[in-house]
């Protein structure tokens, strides 16, 4: 600490120097220690340090006062705090001086200072007694008239203290408020624009008074309307309050919106734009209060879209006039001069115009088929804006638009939504032909924003919908050409156009660019070889793509065989092979170029015999070096691939090594890509392929075969599939190796299921069908089922038993001579009495997988030994049982199905035999009306299996539902609940829009009698989080108001407001559940309504139990109310149990 203070002391002493050098050095030095955290000073090392460094901010340099001032924050936190009090005091005495180089370094200070304390959440003493310090000098500061720099130095300071510690000031905010009124009035504007942004600082954390005092004061100056210019900055300050608290200014908007609408039609543009600029702060801040109002919004804000008095030709001269103009360019600009623009201020009231429509669209989702019968046709009539700005606004809105019909996607996996009359979809693609006509005109501007912005829409709309454009591509093609070849174009201007020609190329059949390649080739090689690498990237992907257009593979193309690609191939293929073979290139560019070699050589490989060879070893180059080698396996499995069998035998014997050698790397991506390769390569060169090189790799297939990846497990099964087929004799060093020791483990794994599972089961039908010696059918089988029958232990896990059971009986498929047998064996083992519930379980696993394939009515046992099953005392057994018998029903029908039914009628094992049902219906989707009579049973189980029954019928649209609400109506509430249950998953999945209408009654709701029992919170959560991630766009539609059921003994029940687009009720959510709804509603629909939701009337609650840590939270504790503690919820129907209003 002594040698610390000397070296300050000997700093403090060089600040005292005359040369400016000295003074700038030291004051550096001083800083470097003050930002150490093990720098302690004493009182007196304090003292002197504070007053240097006020001294220096006096000092003549403004290099050493700039010094001074980044010191203030590191001192601030290494003094006591009466020094940081003198800091404070001597800033706001300097802050007020004459002087205006100290004035605005004092101000920087102030700032430096407040920006350094600690924030008002953790209760700092500092943090108080400085803003308290601070807070009555810059009151007294801006009451004063005289000299308006320092008012606005004060303003200033006021604004940002306020942001960052309002919360410690709740005391000082009715005397800062009656501070900053009258500098509403103030006769300089920038008075006025620092003061709004301080009162908005302000309403964030100011009580529920002085709230109400500033809006009754803006509402009575708005009434009273005395002068224009004041009432502009009145609504701009509204605007800005709202913009800060909407949740707080929500409830005035009653009284403020009738205004803003009457001072639209006062002729003032200014005054317009700020009204227009206050809708659009309300539509995102107020989204629930604001919706009766909305369609005033967009009524005035397509009224000013088009308000330019200047410039209001008639639309049915617009051709004639813009053709007028391109070809009397000079006399046009001759009219400019007569003219000048700089007094219109029209474009600013069209631009806020714009954005508003643009905040309309995004939060109201809901209106969709609205905004496209109105807003759509005028925002795509003001692409023709002449203002630069004002157009891009004009674009950003309708790409909002499309953005929002984006999520409407279920619409398309919908088979009848396109008859189901006008859908926002439906809607777009009438007006196609509308909006390319539109930006047709706008492509060959010379404003290179423009045409950027043409180039996002049109990828926007064929991302919404594809292949909507193939009628136009020959009205959009010039315009796109002329972005490529205009020499003033920007790289980012040729970067949007190749990345808008690739996406209308992917999504759009290629015969529609035939005609256009002859004009479509030159430009992209020119970008091929353009010296920006990012336009050589974006070129190279459109390149590859051109080739698919050229010369589809695909047989089914349209006029795939009449176009000849033979002009074009030599270009394309030249500067491509010039990018592959550069080794000093980007990254990018590299593994561009290889794709796309792969694509000429996969799509055009027969039309160059010349040049395939040499290309070829640049890939054997290529996957040798670490950076390129994941792409050039991607390339050359495309090439394998390729039905024009191109000739990969000069290079297979160096590349088959090195790709086995891939296998053992430990980079997942590049193993599940070589598995994709060896196995193309192997199904389409197997002649070319040696036992040598199978065997190099099957060296490495060990390690990868086990449950720790599944997904490289399936690959290298797949390969394993195809080497039994294409090269049966190199599976000969299977038996008793570490392959097959891996896949009798993984067999085993409990995680093996789906696709692994599939690939399983094929590879031990493949393996089954070569007769290799000690690897047949009885080989494998007492392979799979030793374990069992040794009774050396069980297997951990009942999934074992189904997997096993899978590979039983797919070997029994492909060896169906040896099938009677073993079904034979499996019934004696099911019969046995010494036989353990292990070997029963995987018995009747088999029966019930064997007979899903094979017809087992040949078995006179089979019955009786099932039926008796269900007797066991064992529960997995019964399970079991039940599954068997409906999987060997499936087999045939008219022999088992009767069978199941008239157990189901004559015994008491109903919760059995139903499951058995539920497995038939499963897998044929038929007879499920027979089970409705079942659901009313006292018994809670057999209800839960007929809900699961209905669930699965596949044909429930055209006959089920109605069956459902007949029985809600005609039986009693114990049936009643079974209906409820049914799954909504299941419903949704088919149709959503037909699920939304059928499954409410008249008056909107979906209510229905459920007992306590039923659990109803998780029950509700299921439904709605289904619902949101169905057929959210439809629920919207139809005014989802609120789903939930609160228990009042449930303590961890999480209550998260949240705001449905146009309604205002509440959801009750429960624990992670709850979480999972609101992030989605967060990324479908408008954020700021929930946020909004989640502050109204929880505003202490959020202060003192953080229910939302990450969202600001300013209120004071001292006007919080005790009654607000906890969340206002609506009442709900307790007595009901579960409530879904649809």
């Amino acid at each position: 600490m002594a040698s610390a203070s000397y070296h300050i002391s000997n700093l403090l002493e060089k600040m005292t120097s005359s040369d400016k050098d000295f003074r700038f050095m030291a004051t550096n030095d001083l800083m470097t220690e003050l930002q150490k955290d093990s720098i302690k000073l004493d009182d007196d090392s304090e003292r002197k340090v504070v007053r240097m460094i006020l001294k220096l901010l006096e000092d003549k340099n403004g290099e050493v006062q700039n010094l001074a001032v980044k010191c203030l924050g590191p001192l601030v936190s290494k003094v006591k705090e009466y020094q940081v009090e003198t800091i404070v005091d001597t800033l706001c005495t300097n802050m007020l001086s004459d002087k205006e180089q100290l004035r605005d370094i004092s101000s920087i200070g102030l700032k430096t200072v407040i920006g350094e304390l600690p924030p008002a959440s953790s209760g700092s003493a500092l943090a108080a007694s400085v803003c308290k310090k601070i807070t009555g000098r810059l009151t007294s500061a801006i009451a004063k008239q005289e000299d308006v720099s320092v008012q606005l130095e004060a303003l200033d300071i006021m604004a940002d203290m306020l942001c960052r510690q309002g919360g410690l000031l709740v005391n000082f905010h009715p005397s800062i408020l009656s501070c900053l009124l009258p500098q509403l009035t103030s006769p300089r504007l920038a008075v006025r624009k620092r003061t709004i942004m301080a009162l908005g600082h302000l309403v964030m954390s100011c009580g529920n008074l002085v709230f109400i005092d500033l809006i009754e004061h803006l509402l009575t100056e708005l009434g009273r309307n005395d002068n224009m210019s004041t009432t502009r900055t009145y609504i701009q300050c509204t605007a800005a309050i709202s913009r800060q608290a909407g949740h707080r200014i929500g409830e005035y908007l009653e009284k403020i919106i009738p205004l803003v609408v009457k001072f639209c039609n006062v002729d003032d543009d200014e005054l317009r734009e700020y009204c227009i600029q206050a809708f659009e702060s309300f539509v995102r801040r107020c989204p629930k209060e604001v919706y009766p109002h909305v369609p005033t919004v967009i009524s005035i804000c397509l009224r000013y879209l088009t308000y330019d008095p200047n410039y209001n030709f008639d639309d049915e001269d617009e051709d004639d006039n813009a053709m007028d103009a391109e070809q009397n360019d000079e006399d046009y600009q001759g009219s400019d001069d007569e003219y000048s623009d700089d007094d219109d201020m029209s474009w600013k009231v069209r631009r806020a115009a714009a954005k508003c429509l643009d905040a309309v669209v995004s939060t109201r989702h809901e209106m969709l088929p609205e905004f496209y019968r109105s807003v759509s046709p005028a925002l795509v009539c003001r692409f023709k804006e002449r203002e630069e700005n004002v157009k891009a606004d004009v674009f950003h809105a309708y790409l909002s638009l499309l953005k929002q019909t984006r999520p409407a996607q279920s619409w398309l996996a919908d088979p009848d939504a396109m008859e189901q009359g006008d859908t926002p979809l439906t809607m777009l693609q009438s007006q196609v032909p509308m909006i390319v006509k539109a930006l047709h005109k706008q492509l060959k501007e010379k404003s290179v924003k423009t045409r950027q912005c043409c180039f996002n829409m049109l990828t926007e709309l064929v991302n919404v919908l594809p292949g909507a454009l193939t009628q136009h591509i020959p009205v959009l093609i010039p315009g796109i050409i002329f972005s490529l070849n205009d020499k003033s174009s920007s790289s980012n201007l040729k970067i949007d156009a190749l990345a808008c020609l690739h996406v209308i190329m992917v999504t759009h059949p290629a015969h529609a660019f035939h005609a256009h390649v002859p004009a479509l080739v030159p430009p992209v090689v020119a970008c091929v070889g353009d010296p920006f690498y990012k336009i050589t990237s974006e070129a190279l992907l459109v390149t590859q793509q051109l080739v698919k257009v050229i010369r589809p593979l695909d047989s089914q193309s349209e006029g795939s065989d009449s176009f000849d690609p033979s002009p074009y191939i030599n270009d394309l293929f030249t500067c491509t092979i010039k990018r592959l073979k550069a080794a000093d290139i980007d990254q990018e560019v590299k593994e561009r170029a290889i794709s796309c070699m792969g694509q000429i050589i996969c799509n055009l490989g027969d039309r160059l015999p010349a040049e395939l060879p040499g290309t070829l070893l640049i890939f054997l180059e290529r996957l040798k070096n670490e950076i390129t080698r994941l792409t050039t396996v991607k390339a050359l499995t495309l090439i394998a691939g390729s039905p024009l069998k191109i000739d990969l035998r000069p290079v297979l014997p160096d590349a088959v090594p090195i790709l086995a050698s891939f296998l053992r790397k430990n980079q997942r991506a590049l193993k599940l890509c070589t598995l994709a390769a060896l196995d193309i390569l192997l199904r389409n060169y197997s002649s070319a392929v040696t036992p040598v090189m199978v065997d190099a790799v099957l060296a490495e297939l060990p390690p990868l075969i086990s449950e720790s990846d599944m997904h490289v497990s399936q690959m290298a099964l797949s390969f394993l599939s195809t080497l039994a087929v294409t090269h049966p004799s190199s599976l000969g060093q299977l038996s008793g190796g570490n392959i097959l020791q891996q896949l009798i483990a993984l067999v085993r794994s409990p995680l093996l299921q789906g696709g692994a599972l599939a690939a399983m089961l094929d590879f031990y039908q493949a393996l089954v069908s070569t007769d290799t010696p000690g690897l047949g059918y009885m080989d494998l089988l007492r392979m799979l089922t030793g374990p069992v029958y040794s009774q050396s232990a069980a297997l951990p896990h009942k999934q074992a038993y189904c997997s096993i059971a899978k590979c039983v009986a797919a070997l029994t498929r492909a060896c169906p001579t040896e099938g009677p047998a073993v079904v034979g064996q499996f019934i004696q083992d099911v019969k046995n009495s010494r036989s353990t519930d292990s070997i029963r379980l995987l018995a009747l696993l088999s029966l019930g997988e064997v007979g899903h394939h094979v017809d087992l009515s040949s078995q006179p046992e089979l019955k009786t030994v099932i039926l008796d099953a269900f007797s066991s005392s064992s529960e997995e057994v019964k399970s079991a049982a039940s599954y068997a018998l409906g999987s060997i029903a499936v087999g045939n029908l008219p022999e088992y199905l009767p069978f199941a039914l008239q157990e189901i009628s004559s015994s008491k094992r109903q919760y059995l035999l139903l499951h058995s049902l539920k497995e038939i219906i499963t897998v044929r989707g038929r007879f499920g009306l027979s089970v409705l009579k079942h659901c009313g049973v006292r018994r809670k189980e057999p209800r839960s299996v007929v809900a699961g029954v209905w669930a699965n019928w596949q044909l429930i649209v055209e006959t089920l539902l109605p069956a459902l609400k007949d029985t809600c109506s005609q039986v009693p509430s114990c049936a009643r609940s079974s209906v409820v249950a049914v799954k909504f998953r299941d419903l949704t999945n088919h149709s959503p829009s037909t699920r939304c209408e059928e499954l409410h009654s008249g008056d909107g709701s979906f209510k229905h009698t459920v007992e306590r029992w039923v659990g109803p919170e998780e029950g509700c959560v299921r439904y709605m989080y289904t619902l949101l991630d169905s057929c959210l766009d439809k629920l919207f539609v139809l005014r989802l108001n609120h789903v939930g059921r609160v228990s009042r003994t449930t303590m961890t029940s999480v209550f998260l407001l949240t705001q449905f687009s146009t309604v205002s009720e509440v959801v009750v959510v429960f624990s992670n559940a709850g979480v999972l709804i609101l992030a989605r509603l967060w990324s479908h629909n408008n954020p700021s309504a929930v946020l909004q939701r989640l502050l109204v009337g929880t505003r202490s609650h959020l202060h003192r139990k953080a229910l939302v840590s990450k969202i600001p939270c300013n209120i004071p504790a001292e006007d919080a109310d005790q009654s607000q503690l906890t969340p206002r919820v609506p009442p709900l129907p307790w007595q009901t149990g579960l409530y879904c209003s649809i």
